[in-house]
């Protein structure tokens, strides 16, 4: 099981390491998805529960599946 939290930040990672492989800034991003940088930002930071619509906003801006976001949930951690 994942927790809120680690899901949250996990997911925020992702958008970020996403965001980057695009060679985009936050600000870039914001203007391809028509939402104010901040948004991006804490959606990145782990400080929002980032809506669905806004991750298929971002998906769309980038170019990707939405389910890309998510493929931390599948990796396992060796222990």
């Amino acid at each position: 099981m994942i927790s809120e939290e680690t899901f949250i930040i996990s997911l925020g990672t992702q958008v970020r390491k996403i965001r980057e492989q695009k060679n985009l800034s936050q600000q870039n991003l914001a203007d391809l998805c028509n939402v104010p940088k901040s948004t991006i930002a804490r959606v990145e930071r782990a400080e929002v529960n980032v809506t669905i619509k806004t991750l298929i906003k971002i998906a769309n801006a980038i170019e990707i599946s939405p389910t890309q976001f998510f493929t931390f949930l599948f990796t396992t951690k060796k222990e």
